[in-house]
């Protein structure tokens, strides 16, 4: 290991906990009250640390204090930060025989509702005092979680992942065409041809999807437009808004349920087949805590037997670009 010269905030934990304290009430008059300290040096911290980030991490209002954007994320890291420091002080060893600390996981909401049930039950029984958390969100958001440390590692769709990522590719997944069973599209059950789904109402994720950028390009290089006509925050609520009936949707094969419902049809997208990587990705170059360390192995392991998957690839996104310099 190279060491490396610190290039970081003279903070101390006092000033990280007085900052979470704010955020959290919301007030300098109850913040100051919990941690026992008067409300001009509570201001007066808060200031100092804002000036020290280089940014504003509160908007002052006269009844309330709100976080900005850049608040609410150094006082994501801030809490993660003491929590780990929290439990280091309190348990070493117990940190070093894996059998208490903090974990923490982001990935697509369909990804925490259907696969990490059985395995964080599985870990959990292993390691008891262990604290799992699972954060969920579309793909940008998922790798802004693992690149801004606020989680230790995270499963996601696509092959756009930051130099600064490590990832290990564990599977492609078909992506298959969700249909209302009363649906004209739904009479049949041979693959569907994208061509197909050119005036066809989608219910469609963010436009920062990795899918519908896949889906999007396959349409372009063909000569023609797909109609996204409903937005929804992610792949649950388009299966949901399709057995409403709303419309049509496209989906990779583990965000759908085992087994599809009767009132839903599932057709293989087809000319062009397309499909989207599974993937792990960790901050490279990053050292992981040995509970952290223990469920990505876990989760490694869990991924590939549920899917017969042979092997898992593993990529360092920094290396290989330098290479291809």
């Amino acid at each position: 290991m190279t060491m490396q010269a610190l290039n970081v905030p003279g903070l101390n934990a006092k000033e990280l906990h007085a900052l979470v304290a704010v955020a959290h009430f919301g007030s300098l008059v109850n913040a100051s009250a919990f941690l026992q300290t008067s409300q001009s040096a509570l201001s007066r911290t808060i200031t100092r640390i804002e000036k020290m980030v280089g940014v504003r991490l509160f908007v002052r209002s006269t009844r309330r204090i709100e976080l900005t954007p850049a608040g609410r994320e150094f006082v994501a890291v801030s809490e993660r930060v003491l929590n780990d420091l929290q439990i280091a002080l309190g348990g070493l060893r117990d940190i070093a025989n894996e059998q208490r600390g903090q974990v923490i996981v982001s990935s697509f909401p369909i990804v925490v509702q259907q696969t990490l049930p059985t395995l964080v039950r599985t870990f959990r029984e292993r390691r008891p005092q262990v604290d799992v958390q699972l954060r969920g969100g579309c793909n940008s958001q998922v790798i802004e979680d693992v690149v801004g440390g606020v989680a230790d590692f995270g499963i996601t769709y696509g092959d756009s992942i930051p130099d600064s990522l490590e990832r290990v590719d564990l599977r492609r997944e078909s992506l298959h065409v969700v249909i209302p069973k009363d649906h004209r599209l739904a009479e049949e059950t041979s693959p569907l041809r994208l061509a197909q789904l050119r005036d066809v109402t989608l219910i469609s994720p963010p436009r920062d999807s990795y899918t519908r950028k896949l889906v999007e390009g396959a349409a372009a290089n063909a000569g023609f437009t797909l109609r996204h006509a409903v937005l929804v925050p992610g792949f649950p609520e388009v299966f949901a808004y399709v057995r409403a009936g709303v419309g049509v949707g496209i989906l990779p094969t583990g965000a759908m349920p085992s087994p599809v419902p009767q009132d839903v049809r599932a057709r293989l997208l087809a000319a062009p087949a397309l499909s989207v990587p599974v993937t792990l990705i960790r901050l490279a170059g990053r050292h992981m805590s040995p509970t952290a360390s223990s469920f990505w192995s876990l989760v490694l392991d869990g991924l590939k037997s549920q899917h017969g998957t042979a092997g898992a690839r593993v990529v360092d996104m920094a290396r290989t670009r330098r290479r291809k310099a």
